[in-house]
């Protein structure tokens, strides 16, 4: 009878323990990252290259979970209505966190329904020409389009992706008319600049960098907020057109509610995963630049860059092709 009424004790106690209590014990199973995209591409990729690192250092197993769907939005579902202990983690990009609420007025979830967890890494975006146009530079193009209004055009991976964002706000940015050319992936968009099809695209720094090895593309200027380390030459489109930044960028999330605790601990140990050497090496060879910030900082960082795109896809009148 004691043990019976021992037993009862301990699991009320449990059942009223606070999620600090929990949070001090976790993990207590296998974490699981949700990408809302097929394996193999870029942010699938960075999850494999932390996975085994997050693991070590966690001393539990770190699964990646691939659930592409409707740009993302399939992966976000699924972690917004998982439980908030810490043991699933969305790994997402700015299309995901900040583009998509733009461009899809009825989403199945809220961001508030995401505790941020960190900025994880920084995509170098470059924007690339066909090498026999004349332009020497960024000048040289604005001055170009300014004198036959119409006349450039550029291509994308799809509307509503980034590479269209990044046209429309260049063009904003300088008073420009340009043409969008909307491919199914930026392979088709950058393949028609290579042949002369088109005159440029915005694009992932990493897509096109072999290209210009070759002398079939060239970088006309890099889209971050400085030059980028691969390039040192090409100068940075903010040069020219003060403000003009695209980068794009990976970031971690929770479940909303999920303890402080837990995320402070997630988020120091995905720090540590992510500052060793042969890591930050991969990166560096993909176009990333590995980022850390903590999750406040990353939900001030999330909330700006929801409005800035948000306002480009209103400005623009953009949908999603």
């Amino acid at each position: 009878m004691k043990r019976r009424v021992l037993l009862s004790r301990s699991l009320a106690l449990a059942a009223c323990a606070s999620p600090a209590v929990w949070a001090q014990s976790f993990p207590q199973r296998p974490i699981r990252v949700v990408i809302g995209f097929p394996p193999g591409g870029g942010i699938d990729i960075l999850a494999r290259l932390m996975a085994p690192k997050l693991s070590e250092s966690l001393g539990q197993s770190v699964l990646i979970d691939n659930k592409p769907g409707a740009n993302g939005v399939l992966g976000m579902d699924i972690v917004a209505k998982s439980a908030p202990d810490g043991h699933t983690i969305l790994l997402g990009t700015l299309g995901n966190f900040s583009v998509n609420p733009a461009l899809y007025p009825n989403l199945p979830y809220q961001n508030s329904q995401f505790a941020p967890l960190t900025l994880l890494a920084a995509v170098s975006f470059v924007l690339f020409v066909n090498p026999s146009l004349p332009w020497r530079n960024l000048n040289d193009l604005i001055t170009a389009g300014k004198s036959k209004p119409g006349s450039l055009n550029f291509g994308s991976s799809g509307s509503g992706g980034l590479p269209h964002l990044a046209g429309e706000m260049f063009a904003k940015a300088t008073g420009l008319s340009m043409t969008h050319v909307p491919y199914k992936g930026s392979a088709l968009s950058i393949n028609d600049v290579m042949s002369g099809q088109l005159q440029m695209t915005f694009e992932a720094a990493a897509a096109g960098i072999q290209h210009v090895k070759t002398g079939r593309l060239k970088a006309l200027a890099s889209l971050g907020p400085q030059r980028w380390s691969v390039l040192p030459d090409v100068p940075a489109a903010n040069e020219v057109v003060p403000g003009f930044e695209v980068v794009n960028w990976y970031g971690m999330a929770c479940p909303a509610g999920t303890p402080t605790e837990t995320l402070n601990k997630l988020h120091d140990h995905i720090q540590r995963a992510m500052a060793q050497a042969d890591v930050r090496e991969k990166m560096n060879g993909m176009g990333l630049d590995s980022v850390g910030s903590t999750p406040d900082d990353f939900g001030r960082f999330w909330a700006s860059e929801t409005q800035k795109w948000g306002k480009v896809i209103k400005d623009a009148k953009i949908t999603a092709g």
